[in-house]
């Protein structure tokens, strides 16, 4: 059994919570040892916070002006390079995981496994399938290198109380030039990241419009939450794509999730099935979403939403 290397999410200056919950993926896994690679311009600051964490015994920094942006096709080609000592290699199965890992599998010639969501052996995992509906067991050959993606939401993160040697590697790698980085646009808030936050707030069509959401983006913020929504919500120009939250969208597992006229769709659900607790409002008492609830109350989300605002102060 060879080591197993963890490709490291980051913005430059912190490291995503993905990577911990990545580790934790691996450590249920026999190995010698948990390397993280940290792709960066620069990368010293996130390469000390991946070394801190429990179970990680290495990280290799590399540096290199083309890794200033997360390109899946900068950062494939050098994926593949370092792959040789590797028996495993696995992503986040994030925004950034399921854009890089499937080229690092298509490099080094096998196939990938998505959406890890436990390990059973060396080479055996549990996956979800049909939206979380069921549950698969996918095995890989042992004798060809495993390259995975990490359901983040079915791990939680490692301690930072590890202190692993940190390493700069400089890698001899040709890499594209058909490729490159234009520009960013996102909304800018100050609100918590979706998929790392430990309290969401969830709308749904029934808000009906964009200016209704405002509901939502009032009552996250007196909770300090993040905000979320509905494939519908999103296609119906009430929010933006990133907030979109399900099976096309974010995959999320908070402390608390609360969700505000949606209908409990499969798509949807199974976004959102591995949160701590569930908190549903509908005035529809049918509603499938009542199903996975943890809690639920029958009303309006236009009384109750204001009544739970004059609460909270």
């Amino acid at each position: 059994m060879g080591r197993i290397l963890i490709i490291a999410e980051h913005d430059g200056k912190t490291l995503n919570t993905s990577t911990a919950k990545c580790v934790h993926c691996a450590t249920g896994i026999e190995n010698a040892g948990i390397d993280v690679a940290v792709f960066a311009a620069a990368g010293a600051e996130v390469a000390t916070q991946a070394a801190a964490l429990e179970g990680v015994t290495g990280v290799l920094q590399v540096d290199n002006p083309a890794n200033a942006q997360p390109l899946a096709a900068m950062i494939a080609p050098q994926v593949a390079a370092m792959a040789e000592p590797y028996s495993h290699i696995l992503g986040p199965s994030t925004t950034f995981g399921k854009d890089l890992m499937p080229r690092v599998a298509a490099m080094l010639g096998v196939a990938q496994i998505s959406d890890i969501m436990a390990v059973l052996g060396p080479y055996s995992f549990q996956r979800p399938v049909y939206a979380g509906e069921a549950i698969v067991t996918v095995e890989s050959p042992a004798d060809c290198k495993l390259v995975g993606t990490v359901r983040s939401a079915s791990y939680k993160t490692v301690p930072s109380s590890g202190s692993a040697p940190v390493q700069a590697v400089s890698l001899q790698v040709s890499l594209p030039t058909h490729t490159r980085y234009g520009e960013l646009r996102a909304a800018v808030n100050d609100r918590p990241d979706l998929q790392t936050a430990p309290r969401v707030i969830c709308g749904g069509r029934a808000l009906g419009s964009k200016e209704n959401f405002d509901l939502i983006f009032n009552l996250a913020e007196k909770l300090g939450a993040a905000v979320g929504a509905t494939r519908a919500a999103v296609d119906a120009g009430y929010v933006p794509n990133e907030t979109q939250v399900g099976q096309t969208g974010k995959i999320i597992a908070p402390e608390l999730y609360i969700a505000f006229g949606i209908s409990g769709a499969i798509q949807h659900v199974t976004g959102i099935k591995d949160a701590g607790t569930i908190v549903a409002v509908n005035k529809d008492a049918e509603a499938p979403i009542f199903e996975v609830a943890d809690i639920g109350l029958v009303g309006d989300l236009f009384t109750i939403i204001p009544e739970l605002q004059s609460r909270l102060g």
